[in-house]
């Protein structure tokens, strides 16, 4: 929207530049910010522009894995929350006291988490890069909604 009202603008020409596609029902990001963060559009727009595969994939591993790392403290699966669920539970990690279980969770749970999202980052690049119909986010989130309602039926 930006780009069709203010396109001579600096700052808009830096987030991105669009142009329309064959039919004109929507418009792809050709230059800019929005182009390098998007996916491409071909194996052969792969190939003529390296460095657009690159920067994108470098977005989403990193956006994926902090995210991850993110969502553990929020949903309530962080060290602390766990070593607590522990706690409550009479379970102990042997050769730890109380306060260096928190530590040793530490060490495993936000690295074990970030590895997660760049899994899951890695299977939306290649769902990406192959021409899946549909993004591979898309994909990944029509999975992860019909599991949810799998797992909802088979508790009920």
């Amino acid at each position: 929207m930006l780009y069709k009202r203010f396109r001579t603008n600096f700052i808009v020409r830096l987030i991105g530049v669009w142009q329309e596609v064959e039919f004109g029902y929507e418009s792809v990001p050709v230059a800019g910010l929005a182009y390098y963060i998007s996916p491409p559009r071909t194996m052969q727009d792969l190939v003529d522009d390296p460095l657009h595969g690159l920067l994108y994939t470098v977005f989403v591993l990193s956006s994926c894995a902090l995210f991850s790392k993110y969502w553990i403290e929020i949903s309530g699966e962080g060290p602390k929350d766990v070593a607590k669920k522990l706690r409550d539970q009479d379970m102990i990690l042997l050769g730890h006291r109380d306060q260096s279980m928190v530590k040793v969770l530490q060490n495993y749970i936000p690295t074990a988490a970030a590895c997660g999202g760049i899994c899951i980052g890695i299977l939306t690049i290649i769902a990406d890069f192959m021409g899946a119909i549909g993004s591979g986010t898309g994909i990944l989130l029509a999975v992860n909604i019909i599991y949810g309602y799998f797992e909802t039926l088979k508790k009920e």
